[in-house]
């Protein structure tokens, strides 16, 4: 019974409905047919049940057939009872008469009402979401069938009007000095953008790094009603009507969400910090080629620490390292990592570390772990560094990208091995684990690979000008 997640009406109308991109509040057939679907009728039991379950109301009718539950509802349309099934007690049913017929659901309560995916605060609410979901299921099957034939998202429709002004604002240059004197109007029309429009402005955008980034869909209740941007149609139900991208805030219904574009562009608003972040999704964001803050730390190790004793194998003070991190995740690219701020250039080292050590999909990702592990294995040097290069290929573009730039770092790091005492076997012992790990939480794979973590990340260093 919980609701689905797309919609249609007929043929004539899909044709007419897509002739040309519109508002989705010029599309009200699904919003009216949710307003006709019947509305629950709660059938009280006039006598006190005993064992009554605490979280349901009057509408229990205790342990009774599906015949004395198909009586007592009389049919009468929307009307619904509870009772305790005769075959099993203690497992309970909810009898809804529907469509001339009366309809079982196996009832749940974990907290919340249940007898699908959905859960709800109320019986109430959940007959009412059920009653909207069959009726509009029945009186528009053949449209929502077809809902997604003809979507809106690639034309954008409704969204147009503003991606020339987006468009302006975001190609902006850095070196421009930003407007003071914004108009009211142009103030109010980019705050109320959708994300439909900013994924349309950012593809116009020459200056966009074109990562590919999947959507991060979420189930999503709308409170007031709400249009799936990518079909256009009407989000029905009264809660978890579809599912929302919890990076770039698209909305859609949770079957188009199937057929929406790896083509997630993150909104900064939503992007509540750099550390943890998964790492595509960050220089989407900010609109980088890698994560600002590996740029901004290894600009800060070149310029004053090639030449430290013991780099990136001494730790800083793991307070000062957390006060990095915390500026980061406060101040964004403009956090002060200067050496008036930390003269201890094993801070920004451990910083980084850091970085690398919290991101939910490592650099070298649990995909391509086992690949590189297995290369890390084979004995002849130039049939490994063939397997090696060709593993680093199936790395997303934004982790390739940013292991690239590492790699190229930490070769001059062993450049000056002669004043930090540190060559390609000691960085792999630092960065092997930082940068990879097992998909599997296991200790005992952790410490059988050791060895071939180092290897790989020392294999990267030395051959970096080949293999990148």
């Amino acid at each position: 019974m919980a609701a689905s997640s797309n919609s249609s009406l007929s043929g004539s109308s899909v044709s007419s409905v897509y002739s040309e991109p519109r508002s989705p509040r010029e599309l009200p057939k699904l919003y009216q047919l949710q307003q006709e679907a019947p509305r629950p009728k709660r059938i009280i039991c006039p006598r006190e049940v005993e064992n009554r379950p605490k979280y349901y109301g009057r509408e229990f009718h205790g342990i009774i057939s599906r015949e004395q539950a198909d009586e007592l509802l009389g049919g009468v349309e929307g009307a619904y009872i509870l009772r305790e099934s005769q075959r099993q007690p203690g497992c309970y049913t909810l009898a809804l008469r529907f469509g001339n017929q009366t309809l079982n659901y196996r009832l749940f309560h974990d907290g919340k009402h249940f007898v699908g995916e959905k859960r709800f605060e109320s019986i109430h609410d959940l007959v009412t979401d059920g009653l909207i979901t069959l009726y509009i299921e029945t009186k528009a099957a053949e449209y929502i069938s077809k809902m997604t034939t003809n979507p809106i998202y690639e034309h954008i429709g409704y969204a147009t009007l503003l991606r020339e002004k987006v468009s302006r604002r975001l190609s902006r240059s850095k070196n421009e000095p930003r407007k003071t004197n914004v108009t009211h109007e142009e103030h109010t029309a980019v705050e109320k953008i959708s994300s439909l429009v900013r994924r349309a402005a950012l593809t116009h955008n020459d200056n966009h790094f074109n990562y590919e980034k999947t959507h991060n869909f979420k189930v999503h209740t709308f409170r007031g009603p709400h249009w799936c941007e990518y079909c256009a149609n009407f989000m029905w139900g009264l809660i978890a009507q579809g599912v929302r991208c919890s990076d770039c805030g698209l909305n859609v219904h949770k079957q188009c969400s199937k057929h929406v574009p790896n083509d997630c562009q993150p909104d900064l608003k939503r992007i509540k910090k750099v550390y943890c972040c998964d790492l595509t999704t960050l220089v989407k964001a900010h609109n980088t080629q890698r994560p600002m803050v590996v740029d901004i730390c290894i600009r800060e190790i070149e310029a004053r620490g090639l030449k430290s004793e013991g780099l990136y194998r001494v730790s800083g003070f793991t307070e000062h390292i957390e006060d990095v991190k915390m500026a980061f995740d406060r101040d964004g690219e403009k956090a002060d990592i200067s050496a008036n701020v930390y003269p201890d250039i094993n801070i920004i080292t451990g910083a980084l570390k850091l970085y690398f050590r919290d991101l939910p999909i490592p650099v070298i990702t649990y995909d391509t772990y086992s690949k590189f592990i297995d290369a890390a294995k084979i004995s002849n040097a130039d049939e490994r560094l063939e397997a090696v290069h060709e593993v680093l290929m199936l790395l997303p573009p934004a982790h390739y990208e940013t292991l690239r730039y590492l790699m190229i770092h930490l070769k001059k790091v062993t450049m000056n091995e002669k004043d930090n005492f540190m060559n390609a076997e000691n960085l792999g012992i630092v960065f092997g684990p930082t940068l990879m790990r097992p998909p599997e939480d296991s200790t005992l794979t952790t410490l059988h690979d050791m060895r071939y973590q180092k290897l790989i990340v020392q294999i990267l260093i030395e051959n970096e000008d080949v293999l990148f």
